[in-house]
């Protein structure tokens, strides 16, 4: 088992990591880490509300096999917010994997995690002209990109960012990860059914919502 670890702050993105948490979960049995500088709600910019398990004073980032950045539309209170760029910055030496996507990997700039490497992000322009932390001359306009213990992605290509990750990390996702064509199924693919044993087990679960015993 790895250890995961998925960093929250204000407005981030669910829809950008969900692919490669829910992969990391459901496929592998993962238990991720949901780290926040206080241990108090967060909204996410599609407006749920969510618990971190963890703060960034429990934890450092040498204690995670992977550190997984969701992008944000509004960076600046991650950006300005000491406990998480320190919490960063002190994995500089670690052997850890970033996986940061879409404005994340702004994040990493100031942190110093990004110093000498390739990266691309999806945030606009102005915000990598406005920081002199950024190293702009190292910035790669790809969907995807990969730089020694670094990975990073734009939005819109969550999915080549969770394949891109979980390789690096040596999962079997097979060659084909999520790319199966609807049409080409027919109706005996699409037609589930569990085993005998799956079967039994789901009716002894079912039993205390009917009052059976």
């Amino acid at each position: 088992m790895k250890k995961i670890a998925v960093l929250l702050y204000p407005d981030f993105s669910l829809q950008e990591i969900t692919c490669l948490t829910s992969v990391l979960t459901v496929w592998f049995g993962e238990s991720i880490d949901y780290i926040a500088s206080e241990n108090s709600e967060v909204k996410s910019e599609e407006g749920l509300r969510i618990l971190p398990t963890k703060t960034t004073a429990d934890v450092k980032v040498s204690d995670y096999d992977c550190v997984i950045l969701p992008g944000t539309v509004n960076p600046l209170p991650a950006l300005f917010d000491e406990r998480i760029i320190n919490f960063l910055r002190e994995g500089r030496e670690s052997d850890a994997l970033f996986a940061a996507i879409s404005s994340a990997p702004i994040l990493l700039s100031k942190a110093g995690i990004l110093k000498g490497k390739k990266f691309t992000a999806g945030y606009f322009m102005q915000l990598a002209e406005t920081f002199d932390f950024v190293e702009k001359e190292n910035f790669i306009h790809k969907g995807v990109v990969e730089d020694g213990n670094v990975i990073t992605g734009i939005g819109m290509f969550f999915r080549e960012f969770a394949e891109a990750v979980l390789r690096k990390l040596d999962y079997d996702i097979g060659e084909e990860f999520m790319r199966d064509r609807p049409d080409e199924y027919s109706e005996e693919d699409l037609t589930f059914r569990w085993s005998d044993e799956d079967y039994r087990e789901f009716l002894e679960e079912l039993k205390p919502y009917t009052g059976e015993t």
